[in-house]
């Protein structure tokens, strides 16, 4: 018999298990249809008070599961959906994420991802500072943005290392913020706390080359989880809002 991992509500949001809960649905179909060898864990069962899935009993990440880890995701980004966003809101971590669907991926970001971060600041300065950078820049930045996303993808949203376990060579996704968006947007997140390491990246370009404008992107991408982690945790992350600002601002 499998074993149970149970997860307790700790946030203030009685829906927050249950999007997790079809987020891994979700991501299980689409990385079935893909033909991918990543997985994420069975949902044995939820409500509002307790999420339990099969336990993963994880180690250490070899170089070959590293590989594997970037060519199933990039299979699982090849895969076009239908639009940008996602049905209903859900949540990044401890903070709502503000969804709905959108033709325009550019708008979808600078609205629902940014804009939303920005509104939820508390000191007035900063919070006055940033929307101005995105009041004079913001069109422009999506229309940036929306030139440079091929399509749709389906994305974990929340993709850094802690959120990626490794059972042998097989990796496993859990606790994903879904929806669809630049496929890039989930790379750039896989480098904000230290990255996966050059067997990830060299299997996922293989399948799906990054674009020639990646590194510009990441830091605006990433600008959206410096600015929910600066909301949550303070100042120590207004260092990584400052980075994606400047690469606003250089967009020509």
């Amino acid at each position: 018999m499998a074993r149970i991992f149970r997860k307790q509500n700790a946030t203030v949001y009685p829906d927050a298990l249950i999007c997790e809960a079809e987020g891994l649905e979700c991501l299980a179909e689409e990385l079935q249809k893909s033909g991918s060898m990543v997985r994420v864990p069975r949902i044995q069962h939820v409500d509002e008070a307790v999420l339990e899935i099969e336990e993963i009993q994880s180690g250490p990440a070899t170089s070959e599961a590293l590989a594997q880890f970037g060519e199933g995701l990039a299979r699982l980004h090849k895969r076009q959906q239908p639009q940008y966003g996602w049905g209903r809101d859900n949540y990044i971590g401890l903070s709502p994420q503000k969804n709905g669907w959108s033709q325009s991926w550019g708008q979808f970001f600078v609205r629902n991802r940014l804009e939303y971060q920005v509104s939820r600041i508390r000191d007035r300065d900063i919070r006055d500072r940033i929307e101005g950078v995105l009041g004079c820049r913001g069109d422009m930045l999506a229309e940036w943005l929306s030139a440079r996303c091929e399509h749709p993808s389906l994305l974990h949203g929340d993709l850094w290392s802690g959120n990626v376990l490794f059972e042998g060579d097989a990796p496993w996704m859990i606790d994903p913020a879904v929806y669809c968006g630049d496929r890039e947007a989930d790379l750039a997140m896989t480098e904000m706390f230290g990255g996966f390491g050059p067997s990830f990246y060299e299997a996922y370009d293989q399948i799906y080359p990054r674009s020639p404008d990646y590194a510009q992107k990441r830091e605006i991408y990433n600008l959206y989880h410096y600015l929910n982690h600066f909301n949550l945790f303070g100042s120590g992350y207004l260092g990584g809002c400052e980075r994606g600002l400047e690469q606003i601002a250089a967009i020509r």
